[in-house]
């Protein structure tokens, strides 16, 4: 099994992150966004949306992660990303759905590029952008932790939520977000970021961060 990801992509951080509570083995392939590589002839070839991750595994390439964690749920049900019950899925998917669709689309790469060029925004206008949104999704996503009175995790152990959430959460840390109104929020993260397969997954640790290349 072999995922191409960017060290510092949310979306790679999240399937490293979930294949590490699988505890399923892969090899990581370095790919540069900001040099492009990901639109390149022989990228594009196995994955023709041109993003990141890909994963290839069994005889197949496959793009677009939630679609990449449902398989691998699916395809290796051991450790188990979503509960067993109907209502504890449920509410695992809508608040991974709400960061996934609601924030990775307009807060990516490709987005904040556009915002400066063509469109002449400044970098304090696109924070601006970023944490706007940031706020609208993870509000909410805050309360209806706190509804569920959900401690450590938002159930009994780290699964597909905690996979989604938590490359979210260092994003909205690198572009100085507060978290002061958000205590569930910040105490999963702190839960997770204490377990050896959230550490390993963390962009810090990717042999792609140039702090590691040096």
């Amino acid at each position: 099994m072999r995922l191409f990801g960017y060290y510092r992509s949310s979306t790679s951080y999240r399937l490293r992150i979930a294949l590490n509570l699988k505890r399923l083995d892969y090899e990581y392939v370095p790919v540069n966004l900001l040099q492009a590589e990901q639109r390149g002839a022989e990228y594009t070839a196995r994955n023709p949306f041109g993003t990141v991750p890909t994963l290839e595994a069994d005889g197949r390439e496959r793009a677009q992660s939630m679609a990449q964690l449902e398989w691998l749920d699916e395809a290796y049900p051991e450790h188990p990303l979503l509960p067993k019950g109907t209502e504890e899925r449920f509410t695992v998917r809508e608040l991974v759905y709400a960061i996934a669709t609601e924030l990775h689309a307009p807060l990516n790469l490709p987005v904040l590029k556009y915002l400066k060029d063509p469109l002449g925004h400044s970098q304090p206008e696109i924070d601006t952008w970023y944490r706007h949104w940031l706020a609208r999704t993870l509000a909410p996503v805050e309360a209806r932790l706190a509804q569920l009175g959900s401690e450590d995790f938002l159930f009994d152990a780290p699964g597909l939520f905690e996979a989604v959430l938590l490359p979210q959460v260092y994003n909205a840390r690198r572009f100085a977000f507060d978290f002061a109104d958000l205590p569930c929020i910040e105490r999963i993260e702190a839960a997770c970021l204490a377990l050896e397969s959230f550490q390993r997954a963390h962009p810090d640790n990717q042999p792609d961060n140039p702090e590691n290349t040096r």
